[in-house]
């Protein structure tokens, strides 16, 4: 094992700590919200920008503050049903379960954020270094990279190279 197989373990433990501290529910609805928060802010940033004119003289920078602003309150809302579910969950007693599968979540987010690494790094020549020919792990995620790959369009695939 070398500092990439070290790094990789530290990550997934790192995201499974997070999702015993956090537990199933607040992980799912911060996900839920994050991804939220990119939608509504994408969608709405333009219909947001036209309520800044009388603040804001440039359009690119109406446009961006209102970006920020949508992303922003969809994450503070977000956040505060997250904060309630919490209590509801220990409320009810399935505090240990939820937790438990949070670090099952953990675990998952962990390798799949790996993978997404992985699949990056296949766009430079980092692939051909020794220290990832050396790395026992690397080889198990760049299998799901290359299946990840697979599903991109092919323009931006063609470009994600390993070495066989």
């Amino acid at each position: 094992m070398n500092w990439a197989d070290y790094l990789i373990i530290f990550l997934i433990a790192l995201s499974m700590l997070i999702g015993l501290w956090r537990g199933l529910l607040r992980e799912v609805i911060s996900l839920v919200t994050w991804i939220a928060a990119f939608a509504i802010a994408f969608l709405f940033a333009e219909d947001g920008a036209v309520h800044l004119v009388p603040y804001i003289d440039l359009p690119s920078l109406r446009i961006a503050a209102a970006f920020g602003g949508l992303f922003l309150a969809t994450l503070l809302i977000g956040g505060l049903i997250g904060i309630v579910s919490s209590y509801l969950v220990s409320y009810t007693g399935l505090t240990g379960t939820d937790r438990l599968l949070g670090t099952v979540f953990g675990l998952a987010r962990g390798a799949a954020i790996i993978v997404v690494l992985v699949l990056a790094a296949g766009l430079t020549p980092l692939p051909n270094d020794p220290w990832w020919q050396q790395s026992l792990l690397l080889g198990r995620f760049q299998e799901g990279a290359l299946w990840l790959r697979g599903v991109l369009p092919p323009e931006l695939a063609q470009n994600i190279r390993f070495p066989s």
